[in-house]
């Protein structure tokens, strides 16, 4: 089959005839008894909506399953077939079960894996790049000195990967997500894509952002066709950006066998297709760091991943996003430099300057609804960084504000930046006090750079 081209609005076009779905008769006739067997009897209207095909596409089917006596008609609601109640005969039923102990995949119809590839090539991270102004724009909420933006840019815009390195908490999982916000304009993800047979599920509502016009496609009360504007076997949404942790093992990396026969999950990186993949605590892997950056090399010189059914049979895929690896670790302590050559954008995130945690400061309690007072800034430097050598971080003004607020709550005041308030959050928050000292005096062991004894 020839992909389909584009409709002129960077959108699948919805597709006029079986043909064009690119899918065999089985496979529409299949995925209709399933869902009449899931579903019980549906109209003509409600099953276009659960297989995301039209009626139109479906009815040449739902004829030819009538002529077989497999469905018949239950009634109807008004005078089109579209309006009839169709339902599964006796012989209808065992068919859908002989077919659900095969392949029991029984949601939106899925887009051939030569369609999926095409869009993904069309809606590539390397087709959007992303201007200086725009990148500022987008990291406006994040308190970021302009040599870092500067650096960010270029690494973004190679659609390769970037490596992201620092101390805790300064904001590095929180760049890549902004990055993904700014990426431009939305991408097209298919519900489920069909290799040969094998049916792999890529939407995931936790990773896929519907876009606020087609906030209820994936409703269960299903999307009105008629009105379609685009191949409904696919969501309009936000770039996405899909993190994985220290939880990540490289079994995770490959399809996942779901409980339905015939049936995988995408795996993360397949998700992330079209915008940002997030590699977070990269070194804290139940996996030795150089194994898992192997394993990203052809993908990433190539665009493509060969990825393993459990039944063994590899199959090729796109690989079609931007890798953010993000450290707490020194980067030398992780792999040798001739692996870390191959991440061409190394880019550290310091912890912020006076100035910038004022900054940050303000702006929590801006939201906060506190009065911002530059004293506070002072005293935090003072009696805490200086005294004690903590190093500042990017979250420390969020989250001693917000323990400001409990202090407060837990008094019955208001909450401000008081001194008796701020050093009651910063105690509480950076040092381990020994309870026998009066009147909450600071001890004086030392803390580390965590903050803790």
């Amino acid at each position: 089959m020839t992909p389909l081209a584009l409709n002129g609005l960077g959108a699948p076009p919805l597709p006029g005839s079986l043909e064009e779905t690119g899918l065999s008769r089985a496979v529409v006739a299949g995925l209709i008894l399933k869902t009449l067997y899931l579903h019980g009897a549906q109209s003509g209207r409600s099953l276009s909506d659960r297989v995301r095909l039209s009626f139109a596409i479906l009815d040449e089917e739902i004829l030819l399953l009538q002529q077989r006596q497999l469905v018949e008609v239950r009634g109807a609601h008004g005078h089109s077939r579209e309006a009839y109640v169709f339902d599964l005969t006796g012989e209808g039923r065992t068919r859908a079960r002989e077919l659900l102990k095969s392949n029991g995949y029984a949601g939106p119809a899925p887009v051939p894996s030569e369609t999926y590839r095409w869009w993904v090539a069309d809606q590539s991270v390397r087709r959007h790049p992303i201007s200086p102004d725009r990148l500022r724009d987008g990291l406006t909420h994040l308190v970021l000195g302009s040599e870092f933006i500067d650096r960010l840019g270029p690494g973004v815009n190679s659609g390769t990967s970037v490596f992201l390195y620092g101390p805790p908490g300064n904001g590095k999982t929180e760049v890549a997500h902004s990055v993904a916000r700014v990426m431009g304009t939305p991408t097209y993800v298919p519900y489920a894509v069909d290799f040969g047979g094998q049916v792999v599920q890529i939407y995931d509502p936790l990773c896929h952002r519907v876009c606020v016009d087609q906030e209820d496609d994936h409703s269960e009360a299903g999307l009105l066709l008629d009105g379609a504007k685009h191949d409904p076997r696919f969501l309009r949404v936000h770039r996405p950006a899909v993190v994985v942790g220290g939880e990540l093992t490289l079994a995770d990396l490959e399809f996942q066998e779901l409980s339905e026969p015939g049936v995988f999950l995408a795996p993360p990186q397949m998700k992330a297709n079209g915008g940002i993949f997030v590699v977070d605590d990269f070194g804290r892997q139940r996996v030795r760091p150089r194994d898992l950056l192997n394993r990203w090399m052809i993908p990433l010189d190539r665009g493509v991943d060969h990825l393993a059914l459990p039944t063994g049979h590899k199959l090729e895929v796109p690989f079609d996003c931007l890798v953010f690896f993000a450290t707490n670790l020194d980067p030398e302590d992780l792999v040798e430099e001739a692996f870390l050559r191959r991440i061409r954008h190394k880019i550290p995130i310091p912890g912020p300057t006076r100035r910038q945690f004022g900054q940050i400061l303000r702006t929590v309690c801006e939201e906060r609804g506190l009065s911002y007072a530059e004293d506070a800034v002072d005293l935090v430097f003072r009696e805490f960084y200086e005294r004690y050598g903590i190093s500042p971080r990017s979250c420390h003004p969020r989250d001693l504000v917000a323990d400001i607020c409990d202090h407060a709550r837990y008094r019955g005041v208001p909450p401000s930046l008081s001194e008796d308030l701020l050093r009651r959050a910063c105690r509480s928050y950076f040092v381990n006090m020994d309870s026998s000292l009066p009147d909450g005096s600071e001890s004086d062991r030392e803390v580390g750079e965590n903050g803790h004894e």
